[in-house]
């Protein structure tokens, strides 16, 4: 009868290998100690020596495959993220004003800077604080409004007239002027200065003489009006196709800067690219951050000519249309309502 082979665990035969690997006390000894045969401790000494490394190996092969699997994970999450975000910032209110009321100032968490790059928010306009009309004002400029929509061709003198016409006391006309330009009013007429325009930025050429525009995305042009509130008013600006006459982007601000008029064209550019982009000299579209936009977009770009007073007549009309269609009537109590209206009114 042949005696059965004793059975020794994992763990006994690690034990003793470990202990014989230390070197403090002999072979013999722990054969002796562990009642096992000297060659048995020689042989587990010599397979913990040579396959220890593979032991750790293998836990650091799982180690990285458990990091890879991780990091993977957490680059998905961020693409996801950037997508919902993207998404998230198609909703948001197209107004600077919209925007500005977002801005929780106070969050602990959350800076104003990081808020504002969130929402795709220029940090400057939100600390930019308009300057405020008086109520007599607010007035004038409804009026004034109203009669330059009516008959754009009226200078200050014409208007001055009319709206003496209107009221118990007479207004100067130097307040009308000065009303006027705050608005971006100007009579459309040939004359010799049709725009206020910055002389440090580049001009570039007018390239729409004797151009039949045939299609759409051949022409668009950008344009600013005035839009009047209950208790102030808005800048309005809008980007047209020329061809199609549909507005492409527009968006609101409370001041007359380049701001939001550089909003409007990024949001055009993602619709779509035309071959050509006229606008008159004024320095929101003469800025170096708007035409490098364009630029590098590869659209060319044009800019009307002093006395050409009627190369925008297209969106002339626009804003015609828009206010007696639309904004007179409704008339708007705060930016939110005229935001959501001008969405309505425009289909976007």
């Amino acid at each position: 009868m042949t005696k059965k082979r004793k059975q020794y665990s994992e763990q006994f035969k690690f034990k003793v290998a470990l202990e014989a690997i230390k070197g403090l006390t002999t072979i013999n000894e722990i054969a002796s100690r562990y009642q096992v045969h000297p060659n048995q401790v020689r042989n587990w000494k010599r397979k913990l020596t040579e396959n220890g490394t593979a032991v750790f190996e293998r836990k650091q092969d799982q180690n990285q495959k458990d990091l890879e699997e991780k990091e993977a994970e957490l680059y998905e999450q961020i693409g996801r993220l950037k997508m919902e975000l993207e998404w998230l910032k198609k909703k948001l209110p197209r107004s600077i004003e919209g925007k500005r009321q977002m801005i929780e100032p106070n969050l602990p968490y959350i800076s104003i800077r990081r808020q504002c790059s969130l929402i795709g928010f220029n940090r400057a306009a939100y600390y930019l604080q308009p300057a405020v009309e008086s109520e007599l004002n607010l007035k004038l400029m409804n009026m004034i409004d109203q009669e330059y929509t009516r008959t754009p061709f009226y200078g200050s003198r014409k208007i001055t007239v009319r709206l003496n016409q209107q009221l118990p006391e007479k207004v100067n006309r130097k307040r009308v002027v000065r009303l006027m330009q705050k608005m971006g009013l100007q009579a459309i007429y040939p004359h010799k200065r049709t725009s206020i325009s910055d002389h440090q930025h580049k001009k570039y050429p007018y390239l729409l003489r004797n151009l039949s525009i045939t299609h759409p995305n051949h022409v668009w042009a950008a344009d600013i009006t005035y839009i009047p509130l209950r208790q102030g008013f808005m800048y309005l600006t809008a980007i047209m196709d020329w061809y199609s006459r549909f507005v492409i982007a527009w968006q609101l601000s409370n001041t007359l800067d380049g701001l939001f008029c550089l909003e409007a064209l990024k949001l055009a550019l993602q619709q779509g690219k035309p071959e050509i982009f006229n606008t008159d000299q004024g320095a929101q579209f003469t800025a170096q951050a708007f035409t490098s936009e364009l630029e590098s977009a590869g659209v060319l770009v044009s800019m009307d000519g002093r006395g050409r007073a009627y190369d925008n007549i297209f969106v002339e009309r626009l804003w015609r249309t828009i206010k007696y269609e639309d904004i007179y009537i409704k008339d708007y109590a705060s930016v939110l309502e005229l935001e959501k209206g001008l969405a309505d009114y425009l289909w976007l």
